[in-house]
């Protein structure tokens, strides 16, 4: 029984030396490894493009997969007024929206290929959730591009408002909930531009 005590106390001892030697390892600012503690306050101190995958969260790869079919439709919705809006400021509009979110479309996609995430595939929007988020339904969009003259423009801006206001919506909880420092500022941009366009597109239905 002292035998067996003794080599309880003995490898207590081994037992609290190990952990000793760890916490003293993983404090030690010596600089002696290139691994390990030092390495991650040399990636978090990084401001380098490489070294910033790690601060995204849940809130920022939804953000993104979400906003890629958003802005899609949108795309899609601006391709259609060349041929079809009569008015030229609704022309004008539709070339802004697609010049904006174009862009931020490979933007986003580049974002999940570098956080290994899913970007969503180019018929995504097909099989989404339509009606949330203000992402226009099938019948909407057949309506839309069935319209000419006029009945477009109107059809366009009343859509595209409320299309805006979905992705103003899910940029504000980026805003609240996401990390990752680009797509927080790519959603305040969201919010600036497309408020803006809010009010523009209010003014011409005559509804400021």
């Amino acid at each position: 029984m002292i035998r067996k005590r003794s080599l309880i106390r003995r490898g207590t001892a081994v037992a609290a030396a190990g952990t000793a030697a760890l916490v003293l390892a993983a404090c030690g600012g010596n600089g002696d490894s290139a691994t390990g503690h030092n390495g991650h306050t040399a990636t978090s101190a990084s401001a380098s493009p490489s070294t910033t995958q790690g601060q995204h969260n849940a809130a920022d790869t939804a953000f993104a997969q979400g906003m890629i079919p958003h802005h899609r439709q949108a795309v899609e919705m601006a391709d259609l007024a060349p041929s079809r809006a009569q008015s030229a400021e609704v022309k004008t509009l539709a070339e802004q929206i697609k010049k904006a979110q174009d862009p931020e479309i490979k933007t986003l996609s580049g974002w999940l290929t570098s956080w290994g995430e899913e970007v969503p595939a180019e018929g995504a929007m097909d099989h989404s959730a339509h009606g949330t988020g203000g992402m226009m339904t099938a019948g909407e969009m057949d309506r839309l591009e069935k319209a000419s003259g006029k009945a477009f423009d109107t059809a366009f801006m009343e859509m595209m408002i409320k299309h805006h206001e979905g992705a103003v919506a899910m940029a504000k909880t980026e805003k609240t909930d996401g990390a990752f420092p680009d797509a927080k500022k790519m959603a305040d941009a969201i919010i600036t531009s497309q408020t803006a366009e809010i009010t523009r597109m209010n003014d011409l239905l005559g509804k400021s």
